[in-house]
């Protein structure tokens, strides 16, 4: 009842939506995913494919995109309609690869149309679990006077998928080609449209295949999936570790393997450090997969609290296998591979390290420091230097576990080991 003096406020409407009510959320019920037939790029989304779902894939020409998601369409969850659609490719050209990587699936359908309309239409008649779009570049929208691949078309195209995977439940899987920078070619508005952004990366000339998930909406970004690829297509690593520790069969100075963590599992990676004396100029700084400016920190911080200087010698570092590490927990075996191979002492095979090292000389624990060690020992490493408050309460069968608080400590540890 209003105040005495006041007249009562009217109720406001709006005329549009003026009947719709809020929906009460609900949490509970059972998981709808469907699985994509392999099991890495499961994990990598988060449990498996979301109806209604859009998800946005972009790699290096040639790095095998379609093959994987030809792969993905021939085997995902059984009994249910995929239908695979290229504007890359004639029918008989998808068919010549189906053949070579031995598909067969009942399920999958194939459409070699750039018509985002027909393509649409299709997906609803087949009533699709799945729809694979090869790629955004040439899909196109009839409504629109510009090419395919222009900006305007790439933007209401993709807006058109998200609001028909929404509607339908349909799920959506998009091709996208990238830029010379490697990033995903088009405005970034596709990436914040889709569900999900992956990358598939690899080294050059390698035979091994890496999906990194930069986003994703129904699960954890940062996600890694690991691939090789073979003639007969695609095949899931389950053991990841084992690609980035093929080292040599006698130990060398400056190797040493770090338990990273680039995505939700503890991942060993070979770090090799190369000192030698510099020979004219100024002193070279080289990191590959680490970043530059931390190593001339980790230099600085060696020879005022280690006694190693290196002022003198050229220095360079590299993370074998290709991968970019951005994590602190990569300056501890750092310095210890530097130390080695300044004094061309190698370091023990069995031997596993990661920490944090700071300014003043102190050795700082890292996240997960338990799983990580964990990884190690049933990788067969059998003694790790850690920092002091990365030892686990409970030993680690198998695992001699010594801490250190110090740089100076951590690099006499691993001499002694």
């Amino acid at each position: 009842m209003p105040r005495a003096g006041t007249a009562a406020r009217p109720a406001v409407t709006t005329g549009k939506g003026a009947n719709i009510a809020p929906s009460r959320l609900e949490v509970a019920g059972t998981d709808a995913r469907f699985s994509t037939g392999l099991a890495e790029l499961d994990r990598v989304l988060g449990g498996g494919v979301v109806p209604g779902s859009v998800s946005l894939i972009g790699g290096d020409p040639g790095i095998g995109k379609s093959t994987l998601l030809l792969q993905v369409a021939a085997s995902a969850a059984p009994g249910r309609p995929m239908l695979y659609a290229t504007g890359e490719e004639s029918l008989g050209q998808v068919s010549m690869r189906a053949r070579r990587l031995g598909l067969e699936s009942a399920s999958l359908s194939v459409l070699a149309e750039t018509d985002l309309e027909v393509i649409l239409e299709a997906a609803q008649a087949a009533k699709a679990a799945l729809l694979i779009v090869d790629s955004i570049q040439t899909a196109q929208f009839a409504g629109l006077g510009a090419s395919a691949g222009a900006v305007t078309q790439l933007k209401e195209c993709t807006a058109q998928l998200v609001r028909f995977a929404k509607s339908t439940g349909i799920a959506v899987v998009i091709i996208g080609h990238v830029t010379k920078e490697g990033a995903i070619a088009g405005p970034r508005v596709l990436e914040h449209l889709v569900d999900a952004v992956l990358y598939f990366e690899s080294e050059a000339g390698s035979r091994f295949r890496i999906v990194r998930a930069v986003k994703n909406r129904f699960g954890a970004a940062n996600e890694l999936a690991f691939f090789v690829m073979g003639e007969e297509g695609l095949k899931e690593v389950r053991n990841p570790s084992a690609i980035f520790l093929a080292r040599a069969a006698e130990p060398a100075p400056g190797s040493i393997v770090m338990v990273a963590r680039d995505s939700g599992r503890p991942l060993l990676i070979e770090l090799q450090a190369l000192v030698d004396r510099m020979r004219f100029g100024a002193p070279r700084r080289v990191a590959q997969g680490l970043d530059a400016n931390r190593l001339a920190m980790l230099l600085a911080i060696l020879s005022r609290h280690a006694g190693v200087s290196l002022q003198e010698h050229d220095v360079f570092a590299n993370v074998v296998g290709g991968l970019a590490l951005a994590e602190t927990a990569t300056d501890l075996p750092l310095v210890l591979a530097l130390a080695s191979s300044l004094r061309d002492r190698p370091l023990p095979q069995a031997l596993v390290a990661f920490g944090e090292v700071g300014l003043t000389g102190e050795v700082r624990p890292v996240a997960f420091g338990e799983e990580r060690l964990r990884e190690a020992a049933k990788q067969g490493f059998k003694v790790a230097v850690v920092p002091q408050g990365n030892v686990p309460r409970k030993a680690i069968e198998g695992l001699m576990v010594r801490g250190v608080s110090r740089v100076a400590e951590a690099i006499a540890a691993a001499e002694a080991s």
